[in-house]
């Protein structure tokens, strides 16, 4: 389907847009809110939810994008604590139409991994082995995701998007596995209340199993979030399509995507000295950054008097390290 090109967020906008010519964009919607409606119910599935290519089709031109963007998010902030593993393998679980696996192969594009993405809608790993065509290599293999899923020895595994489908036993079973499977694993919920807890289980899960979080803690402790008064999470910047504008109303050509994630590794690495955890705040004459450090939360105000500090505080974003690593 696609010429070759490199897999980033432009070449997957483009094989989406080519993706969704000759499909009715009322159906196309219809497909959208049916399939939004679905997942957003409370009780896990045990069937494929994608049915058929029209399924597949609107859903991957609707949600590839953001899943694609806060992956990526995730995956910078290991690569900033681990700035010289690359992976040579990668397994992506309930990866559908591989939008993690475009994010992968963007972060090491120079000699993008070996992925396998399995799932077990059909559909979707057809129309992702369409999609990745000319873009990069990968194995697309149908499993049942739960607890009797075995996963390949794998440099790093990506679970985006996954957890929330699953039941609670399952979830546990599937950490445990990707935890015993690889030397890295990056988990992406939403950023939500129920997301962040997924997150917090699978995090404490691996850390039990002898893992250290690279990102977006700077430690392995406990969380310092009182369980109910507030959650981690984080936002990714995506380009809204037409057909974004068609379910959503509206016409900003933007939408932020609320994720939340965990970076865990059987490897040396530094995690940041601290993380911005939300967007920062510019007064006049100064920068209000809300921190996540080693000894919990706190906040850092940045006043002109600082100097450059200044500039880079104005210009940092929710979710980066901080401070910058030029000041350590």
């Amino acid at each position: 389907m696609n010429a070759v090109s490199s897999p980033s967020a432009d070449s997957l906008r483009a094989a989406l847009a080519a993706l969704l010519d000759g499909l009715p964009p009322s159906r196309a919607a219809q497909a959208v809110e049916r399939l939004i409606a679905n997942y957003r119910g409370t009780t896990p599935t045990d069937a494929p939810v994608l049915r058929d290519r029209s399924d597949v089709a609107a859903y991957a031109a609707y949600r590839m994008p953001a899943t694609f963007e806060a992956v990526r998010g995730a995956l910078g902030a290991l690569r900033a604590a681990a700035p010289d593993w690359e992976p040579r393998t990668h397994t992506d679980v309930g990866g559908g139409t591989g939008a993690a696996s475009w994010a992968v192969a963007e972060a090491w594009e120079e000699q993008p991994p070996r992925t396998a993405v399995l799932d077990w809608a059909e559909p979707a790993l057809a129309l992702g082995r369409e999609l990745a065509a000319g873009v990069f290599e990968a194995e697309w293999r149908r499993e049942r995701i739960g607890a009797a899923l075995s996963l390949p020895a794998s440099d790093l595994v990506t679970v985006s998007y996954v957890l929330k489908e699953l039941t609670e036993a399952d979830r546990a079973a599937l950490v445990t596995e990707a935890a015993r499977a690889a030397q890295a694993v990056v988990i992406v919920e939403p950023g939500t209340p129920d997301g962040y807890e997924r997150i917090i289980a699978a995090r404490t899960r691996l850390i039990d199993a002898g893992f250290t979080v690279a990102a977006p803690c700077p430690h392995s402790g406990a969380c310092p979030i009182v369980p109910g008064t507030d959650w981690c999470h984080f936002s990714a910047r995506v380009s809204r399509s037409s057909l974004h504008r068609k379910v959503k109303g509206g016409s900003l050509p933007y939408e932020d995507e609320k994720y939340a994630y965990v970076a865990a590794v059987r490897f040396p690495v530094t995690p940041a000295a601290s993380r911005i955890t939300r967007r920062p705040q510019i007064r006049k004459g100064q920068v209000l950054l809300e921190l996540c450090g080693p000894e919990g939360l706190g906040r850092d105000t940045v006043t002109k008097r600082h100097g450059p500090l200044y500039k880079q505080a104005r210009d940092a974003e929710w979710g980066d390290s901080w401070p910058p690593e030029e000041e350590l």
